[in-house]
């Protein structure tokens, strides 16, 4: 049988993979692909601009067209289909036979019919030669538009952005993403991309482009007003590539597509149609997903197997602009007698909402804005049918004091459930492959395809193995690397019973091999957390990853930052002085961070100490910005300043940091102290939070503010300072103790058995009799301490070890600056090799 695809993106490739499971010798299929290149990945396109090249976003495994069955050729544009003569008709006139014809046929952008849509600098955001000429054009623009507020649009935001433009989205509709998400969560959404600096337009019509005045084009809109900028990018939509199907008369969909069954077929029975080209049932498909069913649908069929397609969820999870964005089912509670629970935190800028069924007992549909952590358990719960709590509003409010949030735990999922949906593997098939052998997430990825598309399925996909090892009496291994057969807390209390003071040590006694690059930076971490050694000590120096070894944070130039401690943000007038002489001299550039601290960028490798011995003399110290370590301890003013104020909140909160900025920790700790329960310096957000009360301290524990966000949870109340003190004090030494590597607090809490009763009974009631020895153990911490910048510039050998070459003391010739906004920023590639405005980082 001779199978002629036309179309190699995705979903083409996708049919492909699935026909070659198949052994028949029989079998030949041509691929007719009018783009230039093999099939890539679409859906991560954005990273091209992220530096990802066209070979990294390819979707064809090496050798794959290695295969006398299929024959590729690229640059070949489809014209006709004679039907009679099961052919397809070339460009170049050739017609080349069929037996079976599939159409992957894909889709276009939409580019509305406004006048001047066809200037010179306007895209669309489609293929990687668009995105090529987008880059060249950015080279020559300060500002971009792009037309269209949904997915694809907000992703093109971020190209844009990325591109280094005064960037703008212009939406018809009256607000963002209006397919996928509700009124209140498109608020939020803008909201946060507005905070991005991206500026938003909804309800604009455009009527025509033509010449700006201070940039290339305008946009005239039907209210009156205009927009320039130097390029516009068409993200409007996507219409199905259906012409061909139009031309030889098979039937279309009545919003356009190529209309199939259940198989995937046409009005042709020799013709097949998948993706987005295809109209099932009415509807037209634009996630990938979907296109993959219709690709296993169609190939299956072919092959005479048993198989149907059966529509598709269309939930979606993104993150655009580094904002959380999920839909989920029914988001827009279009069933009948449903009913709505919604959640909205204006000031983390967070909207949930979840649609239940009219009985309350079952999920048809959710919004996530800001935050969608929840997003997997939801979908399941969703697609499966599970009963709900019985106050559902539990699943998106955020954890109260005393209340548990239901986990929905991998063994309440039926074998039904999919854990992966771009390639269709059930929890059931990844339950079969644990019990055949496949007892890694490697293995599983290689034997059901689970987690090699989007990779959104990982997290789930390790629950369900590790869930089905344990059910089988498999021990399920955490240990660390292939050197060390412990986890990182079994390594901690080897090196703390047996007074383990090196690697070589702990490898000798503990290991094997000589070590890699994820167990020396944990082992660093665990030496110096039990020892509070110098991290620059001939014996650890070697262990450190670049931030520890250098002592302060990489940037993406090579040069580094410098963050000086300002404990509880508080700095005298005589400390900014000394910074910003500091800054001035050497060229830096400088930000408040959200820590409170000031951050000076652009520093070369061999300027660090002779900065750090300005800034010691000025009476600072490392601000340790680049550990695993105690970071910032954030205050408001307190009851020194503030009329509300009803504790000593800055007092305290430097108090705080000058105990614990010598902690080594599995990960980096944030705290907050609040003078009153305004809680300005947002302590449950924090690992360690602290709010004045009129009746002493409340402590909060385990919260995050970054990219899994999670309130903190109430450890003590109504506690004095020294109480307080204590309770950190046994706090952070258990979870230094007891945590996996590079754990958060919070991630480390969700993982502890027995919760939050079993970390105070621990921590507040002693319940394991530690608590005077975690206490002594902070307190050797605290006697210790000794600044690392301090150690580092005066002792000769580690000073040595600060230059960019190891045989000259010459600077890095490649480090380039540019001016902006009165400071500088590092060079981008465009214009390091044009060399626009330079600054030689030796002038800075």
């Amino acid at each position: 049988m001779h199978i002629v695809l036309v179309g190699h993106g995705m979903v083409g490739h996708k049919f492909l993979e699935t026909l070659a499971a198949s052994a028949d010798p029989e079998l030949r299929v041509t691929i007719l692909g009018e783009e230039a290149r093999p099939a890539y990945d679409r859906v991560h396109l954005s990273e091209f601009f992220a530096g990802k090249s066209a070979q990294a976003l390819s979707l064809v495994a090496p050798g794959f067209f290695e295969n006398d069955r299929l024959c590729l050729r690229l640059g070949t544009r489809v014209v006709g289909i004679d039907r009679e003569a099961r052919q397809v008709l070339l460009a170049e006139g050739e017609p080349v036979a069929y037996d079976r014809l599939v159409l992957a046929t894909g889709s276009t952008p939409f580019v509305p019919p406004v006048p001047g849509a066809d200037r010179k600098d306007c895209f669309v955001y489609r293929t990687i030669e668009d995105l090529e000429a987008m880059q060249e054009a950015g080279s020559r623009s300060r500002t971009g538009v792009v037309v269209g507020g949904g997915l694809l649009g907000l992703e093109c935001a971020k190209a844009l952005r990325d591109l280094g433009l005064q960037t703008h989205v212009v939406e018809f509709a009256p607000r963002l993403m209006a397919v996928q998400v509700d009124e209140p969560g498109a608020r939020v959404l803008r909201h946060k991309i507005e905070e991005l600096g991206v500026q938003v337009h909804t309800q604009k019509n455009t009527l025509a482009i033509v010449d700006g005045e201070e940039a290339t084009h305008r946009m005239q809109f039907a209210d009156g007003s205009h927009l320039e900028a130097d390029m516009i990018v068409f993200s409007a939509g996507i219409r199905p590539r259906d012409e061909l199907a139009r031309e030889s008369g098979l039937a279309l969909g009545q919003r356009g597509g190529i209309l199939i069954d259940d198989h995937c077929l046409t009005s042709d029975p020799d013709i097949y149609a998948i993706g987005e080209c295809a109209s099932w049932r009415g509807q037209l498909f634009g996630l990938v997903a979907p296109g993959y069913d219709m690709a296993r649908t169609a190939a299956k069929h072919i092959l005479g197997l048993e198989t149907g397609f059966a529509g598709a969820d269309l939930s979606t999870k993104l993150k655009l602009m580094g904002v959380d964005v999920a839909s989920i089912g029914d988001a827009h509670g279009a069933t009948a007698g449903c009913r709505s629970y919604q959640f909205l935190d204006e000031r983390r800028q967070q909207y949930r909402k979840i649609v239940t069924s009219s009985c309350g007992k079952y999920l048809l549909g959710a919004v996530l804005v800001g935050d969608a952590a929840t997003y997997g358990e939801l979908l399941q719960m969703m697609l499966n049918r599970l009963e709900l709590p019985a106050a559902p509003e539990v699943l998106i409010l955020p954890q109260l004091e005393g209340a548990v949030r239901p986990a929905l735990g991998v063994a309440a999922l039926p074998a039904g459930a999919q854990i992966c949906s771009c390639n269709d593997v059930s929890k059931g098939a990844l339950c079969e492959a644990v019990a055949g052998g496949a007892r890694s997430v490697g293995a599983l990825k290689s034997c059901t395809k689970a987690g090699t598309a989007c990779g959104g399925c990982v997290p789930l996909m390790t629950q369900v193995m590790n869930a089905e090892l344990a059910r089988l009496g498999v021990e399920v291994k955490d240990h660390l690397c292939e050197h060390f057969a412990c986890s990182r807390q079994e390594l901690y209390h080897l090196v703390r019973v047996e007074g383990i003071r090196s690697f070589g040590e702990l490898l000798a006694k503990h290991g094997k091999g000589l070590g890699c690059d994820i167990c020396k930076p944990v082992v660093a971490n665990i030496l110096a957390s039990a020892w509070n050694d110098f991290v620059l000590k001939p014996e650890h120096a070697s262990l450190q990853d670049s931030n520890d070894y250098f002592l302060g944070n990489i940037q993406k130039d090579g040069t580094y930052s410098v963050v000086p401690r300002m404990p509880g943000g508080e700095v005298t007038a005589d400390g900014l002085i000394a910074v910003g002489q500091v800054a001035k001299k050497y060229g830096l550039y400088t930000k408040i961070t959200g820590g409170q601290r000031v951050d000076l960028f652009g520093a070369r490798v061999e300027q660090l100490p002779q900065i750090w011995e300005e800034l010691i003399a000025a009476g600072f110290e490392s601000g340790h910005a680049y550990g695993k370590s105690l970071r910032t301890v954030k205050s408001c003013v307190g009851s020194t300043w503030c009329r509300f104020g009803v504790g000593d909140s800055a007092g305290f909160a430097i108090a705080l940091e000058n105990r614990y900025k010598g902690l080594r920790a599995p990960h980096k700790i944030k705290f907050g102290v609040s003078g009153c329960t305004r809680e300005c310096a947002e302590a449950q957000g924090k690992d360690v939070g602290l709010i004045a009360t009129e009746k002493g301290w409340n402590l909060y524990v385990c919260g995050n503010g970054g990219m899994k966000p999670r309130h903190a949870e109430l450890l003590a109340a109504g506690i004095d300072e020294e109480t307080v003190v204590k309770l950190v004090d046994r706090f952070l030494m258990f979870y230094v103790r007891t945590a996996g590597r590079l754990q958060r607090t919070s991630v480390w809490r969700e993982n502890l058995e027995g919760g939050l009763d079993y970390l105070k009974q621990v921590v507040v009631e002693d319940s394991l009799g530690i608590a005077q020895e975690l206490e002594a153990q902070m307190q050797h911490v605290v006697d210790t301490y000794a600044c690392e910048w301090k150690e580092a510039v005066t002792n000769p050998e580690v000073r040595r070890r600060f230059r960019h070459f190891v045989n000259s003391e010459a600077p890095d010739s490649n480090v380039v600056f540019v001016p902006e906004r009165g400071q500088i920023r590092p060079a981008n590639p465009e214009e390091r090799r044009a060399r626009v405005i330079p600054i030689a980082a030796s002038a800075a």
